[in-house]
């Protein structure tokens, strides 16, 4: 084992989003209103999740630039954007342009790979190119030459009282150092490293080998992030964030906490063995005072690779929830783990 061998360094959070149908909007504004607490609190990052054709936020880049307008100093990301959803011109002219609203604030992160049930909306996304549509890598590769300000046209130029650019407006020149990519094998956290991008790491893997080996998500995460480091060309100075589900219980109250108990031992059973035919192993959701957390975390082979990390909020709680985890964790977690606040 690898011992963490410095002080947690940069602390965030990762929602979804969630809101009622009926009224969408509020809870889009809670969202909002999470990130602007988060700011408050000092937390480094605020990052916003895709689900689309759900109900939570389909459009994370729009939410984001809302974000951008209520807060200065918090930095605003994706975890993860599907890029099998995009078009990757398209993409790098938003991202682009939400980087440039946020003075330099947006990391958006990314993956690759078919869209989830695909087979039943590909009429709907791709009516046209729907088996001609490539998800692997190189879409991804496609998406950051056109952030690095790499030709998206052969022509530029002015016509008439049009003037033409070759690539994508605005350019947004440090944005392409803020590019994630969220990785959960071997293979693609290695291909992370070849492009120099950045690593989110999550509560899911996949579970990789013989079958008959015994199963620990920290010791396969730790692997990915080592794997993704030795092709780094900044190697062991890469940035890898982590984004375990981790509850602090230090404020919440006896309801909260029974709740918050209730939650995880119902995802337990998924974390036990792999599931479905990707074989996606899950980590099991961290609840507990800021002393227990502290000794899980400090005894997790993931964590004592990162100094950085974007805790994820449990789905479907309320408001009141988040704000109390939200609190423990910048007021009580974080500063057990050795990270200080971020000054507005």
């Amino acid at each position: 084992m690898s011992p963490n061998p410095r002080p947690l360094r940069k602390l965030g959070f990762l929602t979804i989003g969630l809101f009622d149908e009926a009224d969408p909007r509020r809870g889009h504004e809670s969202t909002l209103d999470l990130i602007t607490l988060g700011e408050r609190l000092g937390f480094d990052s605020a990052w916003l999740r895709h689900r689309h054709l759900q109900y939570g936020i389909s459009s994370p880049v729009a939410v984001l630039a809302a974000a951008t307008q209520r807060t200065s100093r918090i930095q605003l990301g994706t975890a993860v954007t599907p890029l099998g959803w995009e078009n990757p011109l398209r993409l790098a002219e938003d991202l682009a342009t939400v980087d440039v609203l946020s003075g330099g604030r947006l990391n958006p992160g990314f993956s690759v790979g078919p869209p989830t049930h695909y087979a039943h909306l590909r009429d709907a996304l791709y009516p046209d190119t729907g088996d001609q549509e490539d998800f692997s890598p190189r879409r991804a590769e496609r998406l950051l030459a056109l952030v690095r300000g790499e030709d998206a046209s052969d022509f530029a130029g002015t016509e008439g009282i049009e003037v033409y650019s070759r690539r994508v407006q605005p350019h947004s020149p440090g944005l392409a150092s803020r590019l994630w990519y969220g990785a959960g094998s071997l293979r693609s956290a290695r291909w992370a490293g070849e492009q120099g991008l950045n690593l989110l790491t999550s509560s899911v893997v996949k579970a990789e080998g013989d079958d008959a080996e015994p199963l620990d998500f920290a010791a396969i995460q730790a692997a990915q992030i080592r794997a993704f480091r030795e092709r780094h060309p900044d190697g062991d100075r890469a940035r890898v964030s982590q984004g375990l589900v981790v509850i602090p219980t230090d404020s919440a109250t006896p309801e909260q906490r029974a709740k918050y108990q209730a939650y995880a031992l119902a995802r337990a059973p998924r974390t036990l063995a792999p599931q479905g035919p990707a074989r996606l192993l899950f980590a099991p959701d961290l609840v507990g005072t800021t002393e227990e957390l502290v000794e899980r975390l400090h005894a997790h082979a993931g964590y004592r690779e990162v100094d950085e990390v974007a805790f994820a909020l449990p789905f479907t709680f309320e408001h009141e929830d988040y704000t109390q985890i939200l609190t423990d964790l910048a007021t009580r977690l974080g500063p057990a783990l050795g990270w200080t606040p971020g000054q507005d």
